[in-house]
Formats: C-alpha cells, structure tokens, sequence
C-alpha cells in the first residue's frame, strides 16, 4: 500500500520520472526499520504487545518491500512490466526464498551437532545469513526471506544446541557487527549526499520540499492502514476478537505513529544502479537517494523524539506479564535444580547439599570452592543442576509459557553462571 501510494505521488511531483522508478522509491520507503523501532521503543517501556507487532512486522515487511523493489529496479532497467508475470513472480519469489531458508536453516542445525569450538560456532553463525542469501539468490528466489526464515528456523533450535560459551562470544561479535554495518551504510549515505548537493544542475530545495511531502504520504498512508487491520478481524471474527481483545486504548495510534525508517532504506537506495547500460544514467537516481534521506531523517527525528510525549499523554504503560513470566520462569528452574540435586543426595554430605540449594535460590554469586568439601564434586553437582534449570526452561518456552524476551535474560544469566562452573 505504501510502496504504491508513494510511488503515485512521486509521479505526481515529478512528471518525468519513469513509474518504474516512483515505484522503487515507493519500495525503498515502505519497509519500517525494526532496529530503529526496537532501541526507541526498549527506552520507553511500552506495551508489550506494541513491541511485538512492531518487531514481527518489520522482519516481513522487510523482505516483502525489497522483493518489490527488486521487481521496479528490473522494469526500470529494461522498461519492460507485466502486471501478470511480476505478481506470479512475487508469489514465486517470496514463496522460494521461504523454502530456501528452511532448508538451509535445518541444514546449518544438522551442521551445529558436530561442531564442539565455541569459535567455529561463532563463524558459522555469521556464514548462516550470507550463504542462505547467496544460495537463495543463485536460484532467483528472495534472499532476505531466505534469511528471515533461516534465521527463525535457527533461532528455534539454537536454545537447545548452542553452547553457553559460544553464546557469551557470539554477543559482543554480533553486537560489534552490526554497529559496523550501521554506522558504514551512514558514512556511504553521507558521502553520496556531499557528491549530489555539489552539482550543479541539482536543486537541493526541491528535493528537500518532495521528501517532505512523500514522508508526509508514508506517515498518513500507515495510519490508514494500521486501523482497520487492528479492528477489522474483530468484527469480522467475534470469536477472535474475544480471544484476544482489541487493542487498548491508543495502542493502534503508538504502532501507526512507530513507522520509522532506517537502514534497509539506506541500503536499497545505495543499492540502486548507477546506470542502466551504455553509460546511461539510471534515470532520478539523486532524487531517490536525496528523497529517501529526508524521508527516514524525518520518521526518526519527528516520529522518535515525540514519542515519549505521546506515550505520556496517551497514558500507555508497560504491562507486567513479562515479569510475571519470568517468575513463573524461576519457579520452574529453581525446582529443576533441586531435583537434580535431590538425584545426587546419596553421594552428598548434607551441608553440601543444603549449601548448594540456598546457592541456587538466591541466584547470587557461586560458593567459594573452599566451603565445599570437595571442589570437583561441587562444580559436578552445580554443572548438573544449570544442566536442569536450563531444561526447564527451554520447557517453558517450547510451552509458549514464557517470550522469547524472558528465556534470552533467563538463557543469559545461566550461561554465565556456566561460565563461572
């Protein structure tokens, strides 16, 4: 919706521009960034449903506005489109790049068993997305669905297969990464801006006034579209609507008003050719790149500034579930642990036993090795009750019991108390 909205009022505001390309424009803009959403919205403690429609939405509007985008920078290079053959091929494409990226994703679990160095763990994590991509691609399916689906088919089992030292090392790889790849996609943009406002020809004002307007048609466009979807299964479905409710009060506004722009927008803008053969310029290509600036510079001034205001006078606060399931959570570990350790009272002396339960309780700092008696059994004894404690609670999320948000602080914390072990 965004993509064709967008498209028409480029076309509108510059009557040369290919439809083609207004159509690119309009795919470049149109995904909201889950990265720019995701450290907002962590700030503000919002609703937790907000988050997770927010973060789920982003992951597939993603790939759907670059399959799009895909299929504009084709037609605009070659200036041939068929409405019939592009919507075949998007069902084709989308539709590949899913079943490319379960595959692989399953082929990497199998390939995760036999591996035992938490380096080479961390290697293949990072080969996951860029081979998935590259073999998805080679067969002229989606790439980035390939990786969505790759790394949630992963993500499901890694739990279970990943070590706690792997874990610890590939956070701060990951971490570093991505910061990287931000902050390059940022510096490219900016080198690209400085090269068009040093030209001549370029009128800087226009285009400024055109992004203003296109970010204006994005913002209204997302509020037109969030608001019947948010209702329009209630009324369709009175069963599901009691089910799940609707949104709360100004809830809907908050995700309408969440539609910030970033770095996938950058990236397809840079991404776009410079030409479309025989050295001729790929038509409007400054205009896109200046246009899409101005739109994700406005989404995440505006929109992310105001945001903390808005919640204020909407009166929005966060919801206690993840807390109480995090609770429930520790309940269900703690009682883990000391089945495990119940297991091993025979070989035991009892202070030890009862020394080692009030560690686990407190979920404070591990014993010093001289308070018991043997430190090899000790660390035996607390290796095999983390053992169960992490059994349990991959129990609880496999039972859909407790978020992925409360089995990552919960999976964070007992790797590190592995570590210590």
């Amino acid at each position: 919706m965004t993509t064709l909205a967008v498209g028409a009022t480029a076309k509108w505001l510059m009557p040369d521009m290919p439809w083609a390309v207004a159509f690119a424009l309009g795919a470049i803009v149109s995904p909201p960034d889950a990265v720019a959403a995701t450290s907002i919205l962590s700030r503000l403690n919002v609703p937790r449903r907000v988050a997770v429609v927010l973060e789920g939405e982003s992951l597939v509007n993603d790939a759907a506005g670059l399959v799009l985008y895909k299929f504009a920078v084709v037609a605009a290079m070659t200036g041939a489109f068929s409405l019939f053959d592009a919507s075949w091929q998007f069902v084709w494409v989308a539709l590949g790049g899913i079943v490319i990226g379960w595959l692989m994703g399953h082929l990497f679990v199998w390939l995760h068993k036999f591996l035992g160095d938490p380096f080479i763990e961390v290697v293949l994590s990072l080969s996951v997305p860029y081979t998935a991509y590259i073999f998805a691609e080679s067969l002229h399916v989606s790439g980035v669905l390939a990786v969505v689906t790759a790394g949630l088919v992963r993500g499901r089992h890694s739990p279970e297969i990943v070590s706690a030292q792997m874990r610890i090392l590939a956070r701060s790889v990951w971490n570093i990464l991505v910061f990287l790849l931000n902050s390059l996609v940022f510096i490219l943009i900016g080198l690209q801006m400085s090269e068009i406002i040093e030209r001549p020809h370029v009128s800087v004002t226009q285009m400024l006034f055109h992004g203003v307007v296109i970010s204006l048609v994005a913002i209204v466009v997302r509020f037109m579209w969030v608001y019947p979807t948010a209702y329009l299964p209630g009324w369709l479905s009175p069963a599901e609507h009691r089910k799940n409710g609707p949104p709360e009060r100004g809830q809907t506004f908050i995700i309408s008003w969440c539609g910030m722009r970033g770095i996938v927008s950058l990236a397809a803008a840079l991404a776009l050719p410079l030409s479309v053969g025989l050295d001729i310029p790929f038509p409007h290509r400054d205009e896109v790149l200046v246009i899409t600036f101005v739109v994700i510079s406005i989404t995440l001034v505006i929109q992310g500034l105001s945001l903390p205001a808005l919640m204020r006078q909407l009166k929005l606060s966060a919801d206690d579930s993840t807390q109480i399931e995090e609770q429930r959570a520790r309940i269900a570990m703690l009682a883990a642990a000391h089945d495990a350790l119940d297991a091993r009272a025979q070989d035991v002396p009892a202070p030890m036993l009862a020394r080692l339960k009030a560690e686990f309780e407190d979920v404070g700092p591990l014993a010093a090795a001289a308070e018991i008696a043997s430190a090899e059994q000790g660390r035996a004894l607390r290796a095999a009750a983390l053992a169960a404690q992490r059994q349990a609670l991959i129990a609880q999320w496999r039972a859909n019991h407790i978020s992925d948000e409360v089995l990552h602080h919960l999976e964070e914390e007992l790797d590190y108390r592995e570590a210590r072990v």
